[in-house]
């Protein structure tokens, strides 16, 4: 059966369809293009522009490819835009993803992979988090994923329909290939941003808050390589096809490291150095977020193959210098 992955065409989707295309399966992408680009689709999955909140049009997908599971990445991802536009978060997470899920239960698609967030538990008072954290979304994004994950969890119970919902910590990195990588204009992720000063694409980036309660005043974070989080979607459609209950899991590798540490080491790798400015924090912003991941590890057998820092900005950069090159070739 073909799979259908929606947000295919943006950063981690498009590493999905990598994976889903490398093991041989049918992938058929559906995504409206308002951040993801055509050319990062894998020429072998089948790409439709559309949005994932047209039942009509997911119904037919469905019918006429034969879809057996859906893996959902389609969404908005900035905190600061949530806080300033929570009815388009609300609306574009969370109103949506309630129509495909309504589309999978109509068409008996019984296999649901759902892109979620660590950012469901807020400011979380213990670190590491392990999934039974409690739930405190401090931005209307991670409430706006949250009550995606409600929405699911609810239909499981009243419906042969089963999920895996995986709560990312921070992806970053890029296909080892250079097939795919994080193409975004307004991409707000640190390492990404950091590349682009140290390739000289920007004049400086700014570093959010210097006053949280850290080892150095910058917010922590867990960075998990976007192929390893890929093949951990991967696992999990493996273990929902194989009969799986629901569940919800951590994504991440329970290693923190601060925004000053992740500037000194994209420095460090890249060879050169570049401005870094203080600023005042950001709106929705946890001072640490690191994951404690045995679940996904003992359920799926998840074995991270890239865990390490600089192996993620290797790889980061590899993509950047290339994305820059394409882009000027298309001008």
């Amino acid at each position: 059966m073909t799979v259908l992955v929606t947000g295919g065409a943006g950063y981690i989707g498009s590493h999905m369809v990598l994976a889903l295309v490398d093991a041989g399966q049918d992938v058929v992408v559906l995504d409206n293009l308002s951040t993801g680009f055509p050319w990062q689709v894998h020429p072998r999955a089948h790409f439709v522009q559309g949005d994932v909140g047209d039942e009509g049009l997911v119904n037919e997908l469905i019918q006429e490819h034969d879809i057996g599971a859906i893996a959902h990445f389609a969404g908005s991802i900035v905190v600061p835009d949530s806080v300033t536009d929570p009815l388009g978060y609300y609306f574009n997470n969370t109103v949506k993803s309630r129509a495909l899920i309504a589309a999978a239960v109509r068409n008996k698609v019984d296999k649901f992979i759902f892109s979620s967030t660590a950012a469901v538990y807020g400011d979380a008072k213990e670190s590491p988090i392990s999934e039974t954290t409690s739930l405190a979304p401090v931005s209307p994004y991670g409430t706006s994923k949250l009550m995606t994950e409600m929405m699911l969890r609810d239909v499981s119970a009243a419906h042969p329909f089963r999920f895996v919902a995986l709560r990312y910590f921070n992806v970053a990195g890029a296909d080892p290939q250079c097939r795919s990588g994080q193409s975004s204009k307004r991409a707000t992720h640190l390492i990404k941003v950091a590349t682009q000063a140290a390739l000289g694409e920007r004049s400086h980036i700014d570093l959010f808050g210097t006053d949280y309660p850290t080892r150095d005043g910058t917010c922590l974070r867990d960075y998990i390589h976007v192929s390893d989080l890929a093949n951990a979607h991967l696992l999990a459609l493996d273990y929902l096809r194989a009969g799986g209950e629901s569940t919800v899991m951590n994504c991440g590798y329970g290693n923190g490291y601060s925004v000053l540490e992740v500037v000194a080491a994209v420095k460090r790798v890249a060879g050169v150095d570049f401005e870094t400015r203080l600023v005042p924090r950001r709106a929705g912003d946890p001072a640490t977020l690191i994951a404690a991941a045995d679940k996904i590890r003992q359920t799926l057998g998840w074995e991270p193959k890239l865990d390490d820092l600089d192996t993620i900005i290797r790889h980061a950069l590899a993509w950047e210098d290339s994305l820059t090159k394409r882009l000027k070739q298309a001008a």
